[in-house]
């Protein structure tokens, strides 16, 4: 269990040091440059990542609730949401236009829609922690930049990619579940 707590911590610091601790992230910007920031930045998401899948398929996972089968298709649809989301995050979309931050939302549908099919102790511990940390950050950003400033309404053939990406980034992850994850979500 160790090694999924120590991902999930490494994880969540490194992403809420720019909106809980900005001074801690600038003076690692400036020590690095903008570059260097980012690279490090991005090599420790990784390697936070790679602990966590580590850390999950490592535990022996032992059962806190049972989790009620009907919902496995509204877990389905809400996933298929959070991608999607996820995907709206980094391209412009119309969605952004009622959704201020839509990667962090995703995560946190993500993180709900795996609490609700899943009651294993590995699970709430990565899902419940996930959750609270995209609640978290979501609050934190909306506090440090004020006013929403909405993006420019995409044209339609933008939106049209953007679900292509979403469909063919969503069946990957179906796909690869089981691998990374030990749990085959496609039968």
């Amino acid at each position: 269990m160790s090694l999924l707590v120590i991902g999930i911590l490494l994880f969540t610091g490194v992403h809420l040091l720019p909106s809980r601790a900005p001074q801690i992230a600038s003076s690692w910007r400036k020590a690095l440059g903008e570059n260097g920031y980012k690279g490090s930045f991005s090599l420790l998401t990784l390697l936070a990542l790679v602990l966590i899948v580590m850390g999950w398929r490592g535990v022996e996972p032992s059962a806190l609730y049972q989790p009620i089968s009907y919902f496995r298709q509204p877990a389905i649809a809400l996933t298929m949401m959070a991608i999607g989301l996820l995907v709206v995050g980094s391209r412009n979309s119309r969605i952004r236009q009622g959704v201020r931050h839509p990667q962090l939302l995703g995560v946190f549908i993500w993180a709900l829609a795996h609490l609700i099919t899943n009651g294993d102790s590995r699970s709430v511990l990565l899902f419940a922690s996930m959750a609270i940390w995209s609640f978290m950050e979501m609050r934190a950003i909306s506090q440090r930049e004020g006013d929403w400033v909405k993006d420019d309404i995409p044209p339609v053939g933008a939106e049209i990619i953007t679900a292509i990406i979403v469909v063919v980034l969503a069946g990957g992850l179906a796909y690869g579940h089981a691998y990374f994850t030990g749990v085959q979500v496609i039968y």
